[in-house]
């Protein structure tokens, strides 16, 4: 746990590494792309330490979000 308590680790990504990598780094063009601001993607991540599925959040209602991740983890679950 660090400081802030959370119980898993943040990361840092100066220099958009990680955003290219799980293509989070926004194209020239999109919005906010001249802030440097990644899109808003979740990931659920299998037990397998693959990515099952991803979740663009752009305009998303974050409520709807968190009910579609819980029903793709309980399927992930059952196979």
């Amino acid at each position: 746990m660090d400081a802030e308590g959370f119980p898993f680790t943040l990361i840092s990504d100066p220099d958009r590494t990680v955003g290219r990598a799980y293509d989070a780094e926004r194209a020239e063009g999109e919005p906010y792309y001249e802030y440097g601001l990644p899109r808003r993607i979740s990931y659920l991540i299998s037990p397998e330490g693959t990515v099952a599925k991803a979740y663009d959040l752009e305009g998303q209602d974050l409520a709807q979000h968190a009910a579609e991740i819980i029903a793709d983890i309980t399927a992930l679950k059952q196979g």
